[in-house]
């Protein structure tokens, strides 16, 4: 086998373990030796398409075998697999498929008009014409060349300011980022991962659904998360793994039938996008669940951090340390090394960071100083070098020439026992040049919380200078599907002048 890439996977996987079950998704169950052959079968159908080493093929759709199937296939042709963003609009979906020079697009059936208005001359759709292509196709060995070194995977940022840029991920990437995870986890090869967070995000599909596939568990595949049928779900199957965000989690926990749910198989809980407030942590501590938290990005296919779960509790709202295989550094503006306790920008080298951008040599440049990845991220490490990310560079707020990072002052404030979300953004002030504004989401049963209320929660907790000026309650928070708060559109909704009253409502 010439194959050393990801699209080899399936094949290695079902020469060891042919009869295990690969992936359970509604009615349908498939062993590796299944996954295997189907996988084969759609690589020859998409090489009659004209698919050739290094043409980009993309997946639009939710959660569906058909999606690792088409990543395996992909892999198995040396071409590049394209995940799309379901919840992008038409123009930015455009705008993935234009930038990567997509050749073939796969997608779900709703998202048939956008596909056949797309520019796209080959389009699979997955559907009764689907399976009927892969019984026809042929499924003799495809044995491509693929080294560890090659492209694998064009996989684009939330684009949240600007145009999205595609990461681009070597096989050898996504390879070293799983076998950290496994190092890091202690993924078993008995797992049962289930997985409704949507794998087109890199931590889903990444940190949890790869590592799955490596150690030869099964995946239980959700098209959309639903916190009652999620407790469904780890009953009827014995799941050992859940992935979500904190959002889902919390919502989880809000179930009425959570206090007895039988969660006894579950061993671990992987948690990405946000750190896990401590009232969360402790709610699941008491049914006898800890969590693993990892912090991440894209470009570093992702993990760069990640927080065990015996310290999930001690080093509460810290990233963890890097990651087996990867190095962080913490820098000051001038590019020095900061001391232990200062802040500065986070920078990460190892195994698993991308070669650069698609496309894209000045971005790509701009974000590498002397080979370490510079993540954005202000970040400050303790006495035992456990990384606490502080905030991103770009949502930092200058008052009065104080920096105030807002991560901080949300993570004060998720410690009051009415506030279920936030955001702190800085808005104009003519004495301070900005100042800090909340935006609060309030349990339904604490709607009666006042602003008044809130600040002076915060009072003693932070800095006089660091309490934000003003409250501002609203229904939801703006989040991306990797649970990320999306600040300019928080700022666009709120971030008015900082004479609106304190505790306006939205």
């Amino acid at each position: 086998m010439r194959n050393h890439g990801i699209g080899s996977w399936t094949a290695r996987r079902a020469r060891k373990n042919p009869h295990r079950l690969a992936v359970v998704h509604q009615g349908s169950r498939y062993t590796y030796a299944q996954l295997h052959d189907r996988t084969t079968r759609l690589a020859h159908h998409l090489r009659s398409l004209g698919v050739r080493r290094g043409d980009r093929v993309a997946f639009l759709g939710p959660n569906h075998p058909a999606f690792l199937e088409t990543m395996f296939a992909a892999g198995r042709l040396g071409a590049v697999f394209v995940p799309l963003n379901i919840r992008l609009a038409d123009g930015e979906l455009r705008h993935c498929l234009t930038d990567s020079g997509t050749s073939v697009l796969v997608h779900s059936p709703p998202f048939g008009a956008f596909a056949a208005g797309s520019g796209i001359g080959r389009l699979v759709a997955v559907d009764d014409t689907y399976e009927r292509a892969l019984a026809q196709a042929d499924a003799s060995p495809v044995d491509e060349s693929v080294s560890l070194d090659d492209l694998a995977m064009i996989m684009y940022t939330s684009g949240t300011t600007g145009r999205a840029k595609g990461a681009a991920l070597s096989h050898g990437n996504l390879t070293w980022n799983s076998i950290n995870t496994l190092v890091d986890a202690d993924f078993a090869s008995d797992e049962v991962t289930l997985l409704s967070a949507p794998m087109f995000h890199t931590a889903a599909l990444n940190m949890t659904c790869l590592p799955t596939f490596l150690k030869g568990g099964t995946l239980v595949l959700e098209e959309s998360f639903s916190p009652s049928r999620t407790l469904d779900l780890v009953e009827e199957h014995g799941v050992t793994v859940m992935f979500g965000v904190p959002t889902m989690f919390q919502r989880i926990a809000a179930e009425e039938r959570f206090a007895k749910a039988d969660l006894s198989s579950v061993r671990m809980m992987m948690c990405g996008g946000a750190p896990v407030p401590r009232a969360l942590i402790r709610t699941y501590e008491q049914r006898g669940l800890r969590f693993l938290q990892g912090y991440g990005m894209t470009e570093a296919s992702p993990g760069v951090c990640l927080l065990d779960a015996d310290n999930a509790l001690a080093k509460a709202g810290s990233a963890g340390v890097p990651h087996f295989f990867n190095d962080v550094r913490i820098t000051d503006p001038a590019g020095h090394d900061a001391e232990r306790g200062r802040r500065g920008e986070l920078l990460v080298e190892g195994p698993s960071v991308m070669s650069g951008y698609w496309g894209l040599p000045d971005a790509t440049a701009a974000a590498f100083t002397d080979g370490w990845l510079r993540t954005g991220d202000v970040a400050v490490a303790d006495e035992d070098g456990y990384v606490t990310i502080v905030d991103r560079v770009k949502d930092m707020i200058i008052s009065g020439g104080e920096n105030i990072y807002p991560a901080e002052v949300e993570k004060a404030l998720h410690e009051h026992p009415a506030v279920t979300d936030c955001a702190v953004i800085g808005v104009p002030d003519e004495q301070w040049g900005e100042v800090g504004r909340a935006v609060v989401v309030l349990a339904p049963q604490a709607r009666a919380t006042t602003a008044e209320e809130i600040l002076a929660f915060l009072g003693g907790r932070l800095a006089r200078y660091k309490i934000p000026k003003s409250v501002v309650f609203a229904d939801a928070l703006p989040r991306s599907g990797a649970g990320k708060l999306l600040k300019p559109r928080i700022r666009a909704t709120y971030g008015t002048p900082a004479d609106l009253p304190s505790g306006a409502a939205s």
